[in-house]
């Protein structure tokens, strides 16, 4: 791997009947992160030994990913799951509450668990995730369906995994770098550590069984409440997945709500311009 991790730590927590794999380096409050698909704890590579000065950062493998447990069945990658991890985990590493942070399907979680969970989010830092309620409004619009064809994909039976394993993972090679602004962020060997996460036993189908509950797990469940846990929201905008129209509004479910554009940026926001996004972060935590 391209970053040095001398002070990292790996280590294992048993939560919600499940063993999750974790990378932490500092002490002090907490502040855990959460990565999208089809990445692990690596996508925060640049974040962690930076906020490691002030916080206790933990970087989880999500449940299904890299060195995660991987439940068989599809039930297992429901919201409410994911949710009782998060809580489970925090509460195992002593803590009452954390800096919660999350990209992609982490930011999903996150999003999720300030609502379930207010009293245990004590700030609320989302990257490239939009609002749920954001996310089913743009759903209904010909722009975003276009955009989030690959979840229709990915309903499907067996091919979506086909089509990801071919080629020694090729897709998930190609899937990070080539959606990226910019592609030198991301070195050989950082594509190389995507592919071998993926190509862990049981770790395709859990990355996909979070797409194929999505409907039922995250969209059209609920009449969201107005968020009152202060939330900063960094968008790249160049992101080929979520339009940043997505955003746009966002003040009607958040009461405390900061939005950081970064233009020539697509999805991999923390990756692509990781000094910025730690600035607008360390700006937003006062350190």
């Amino acid at each position: 791997m391209s970053v040095v991790q001398d002070s990292w730590q790996h280590a294992y927590i048993n939560t919600n009947g499940i063993k999750l794999h974790y990378v932490t380096q500092g002490t002090g409050r907490l502040m855990l992160m959460l990565h999208g698909f089809p990445e692990f704890w690596y996508s925060w590579r640049h974040q962690i030994p930076k906020f490691a000065e002030k916080f206790q950062v933990v970087a989880l493998d999500l449940r299904g990913y890299n060195d995660s447990d991987k439940p068989v069945n599809k039930s297992a990658y429901v919201m409410d799951e994911f949710i009782k991890d998060i809580a489970e985990v925090i509460q195992g590493l002593g803590h009452d509450s954390c800096i919660l942070v999350g990209h992609d399907w982490g930011g999903a979680i996150a999003w999720n668990f300030a609502y379930a969970h207010p009293e245990m989010v004590e700030r609320l830092i989302i990257l490239n995730l939009p609002h749920p309620a954001k996310f089913t409004q743009g759903l209904l619009t010909l722009s975003q369906l276009r955009r989030s064809w690959y979840i229709f994909l990915f309903q499907l039976p067996w091919l979506p995994e086909l089509m990801l394993k071919a080629d020694s993972y090729l897709a998930i090679a190609n899937m990070i770098p080539k959606t990226a602004v910019n592609q030198t962020a991301f070195t050989p060997d950082d594509i190389a550590a995507y592919q071998q996460a993926a190509a862990k036993t049981g770790a395709i189908t859990a990355m996909l069984n979070y797409y194929r509950n999505l409907f039922s797990s995250l969209l059209f469940q609920k009449n969201w409440a107005i968020l009152e846990t202060p939330t900063l929201l960094i968008w790249g905008e160049n992101d080929t997945a979520l339009g940043k129209e997505l955003t746009y509004n966002t003040q009607d479910y958040v009461k405390h709500l900061q939005v950081k554009y970064i233009p020539h940026c697509g999805h991999w926001v923390q990756q692509e311009k990781p000094e910025l996004v730690n600035q607008y972060m360390q700006e937003y935590l006062v350190i």
